[in-house]
């Protein structure tokens, strides 16, 4: 670490609670429509068709935020950075209450995602602040905030629709950002950038980091199907669960969120093991996992109980292959780890509007078996992506 980098003070065990909970509670911000989708399409008098692409833009939003924003993390200062973009977060979650069409609902929603960044600044800043030896468990310890924040939004967000409106999320969601807003300010630390060229440079450096890192190629690719895998699945759950023979509301589908949450937490465990064994293992096994809850999942279009038991090994699968992504990604504590970091999750949520995008086409023509075999197919194009990927690596480090 360069002498300007060098943080006013280390990775606490507050801090690193507080960098988890901003990563959470603000990247909850693009999650909270998924499970008011169908209220959202009965108030504005649409299909669920037409709808489906409010989570899509927000996916696509995020994206674009990713790499036009987060990058800013190695050249400006990063706490200035993190709170001057809680304003336009504010602002975009209040455009989104008071939307008057879908047509403004679609256009808050963009800005939702293209906002909401902040998490990929908080993982590369604990990445940098843990000591070596303790990077995988801080990298999973925050990535565990921001998994519940993306599965306890749908919980949190079905329960007010249905008894709020899903308009008063977003005033909620407003409401919270302004309360975390005031604690970063009083205890998260400044960290000083090392990039010292414009920004056209930084971002062309972004590029350079995609050409020149094969494992970050490699990780990237992995991310983005695994998400895609993740997306499918939650975007079209709640249609699922609106038809027959559940006939559930949209507190019952964010009620699943908490299924996913214990997976999640059980595969924070996964950033301490990817310290200490091989992350390829750890990463095929995760694959194997999914492919196995995507089984499960095909086969329960009419058991709840089977759902629940698919989503959590669904939700286990995916944080696994995504925590030792971004720890392999981050060995050796890089210094451009915010445009690596950019390179990463641009790709993994392109992977996750994706999904979001054909799950709303899959739903609406082949229902339920169609959304499974979708699922269980991008698991297997993981898999062998990823063998292939390592065999050619191994080929030209000989």
């Amino acid at each position: 670490m360069q002498s300007g980098e060098t943080p006013t003070k280390r990775l606490d065990n507050k801090l690193l609670f507080l960098m988890a909970a901003t990563t959470g509670l603000v990247v909850a911000n693009n999650y909270y429509n998924q499970p008011l989708l169908g209220l959202m399409a009965k108030h504005f008098e649409v299909s669920e068709l037409q709808i489906s692409s409010v989570p899509m833009l927000t996916q696509i939003g995020y994206a674009i935020g990713l790499f036009l924003i987060v990058p800013l993390g190695d050249k400006l200062k990063r706490k200035k950075l993190i709170l001057f973009d809680f304003f336009f977060i504010i602002a975009a979650l209040l455009s989104a209450a008071f939307a008057q069409s879908p047509m403004q609902l679609k256009i808050a929603s963009f800005f939702i995602g293209l906002t909401s960044v902040v998490p990929q600044i908080m993982v590369p800043m604990a990445a940098q602040l843990a000591d070596n030896n303790k990077r995988g468990a801080a990298i999973g310890t925050v990535m565990t905030g921001m998994f519940i924040g993306i599965l306890g939004s749908r919980t949190i967000s079905g329960f007010v629709g249905a008894h709020l409106g899903w308009s008063s999320m977003f005033l909620i969601a407003s409401g919270i950002m302004i309360v975390l807003f005031i604690c970063l300010y009083k205890f998260l630390p400044e960290i000083h950038p090392d990039f010292k060229g414009n920004y056209i440079s930084l971002l062309k450096s972004i590029i350079e980091q995609f050409k020149t890192l094969p494992q970050l190629r490699l990780a990237s690719i992995r991310g983005a199907l695994d998400f895609a895998c993740f997306s499918i699945f939650w975007t079209t759950l709640v249609f699922l669960l609106e038809s027959p023979p559940f006939y559930m509301g949209s507190d019952v589908a964010g009620a699943m969120g908490l299924v996913g949450i214990a997976g999640a937490l059980i595969a924070s465990v996964v950033g301490r093991l990817s310290d200490r064994i091989s992350k390829n293992i750890i990463i095929i096994i995760g694959v194997f996992v999914i492919m196995v809850s995507w089984a499960i999942i095909g086969l329960s279009v009419s058991s709840l109980i089977g759902l629940i038991i698919g989503a959590f090994f669904l939700d286990l699968g995916i944080q696994s292959v995504h925590i030792t992504n971004q720890t392999i990604i981050f060995e050796g504590n890089p210094p451009a780890r915010n445009r690596i970091n950019t390179v990463y999750m641009v790709l993994y949520f392109a992977g996750g509007s994706i999904g979001t995008f054909i799950g709303g086409y899959i739903w609406y023509y082949f229902k339920w078996a169609g959304i499974s075999i979708a699922g269980f197919s991008l698991a297997f194009i993981t898999l062998i992506v990823h063998l292939i990927g390592i065999k050619i690596i191994e080929r030209r480090k000989v």
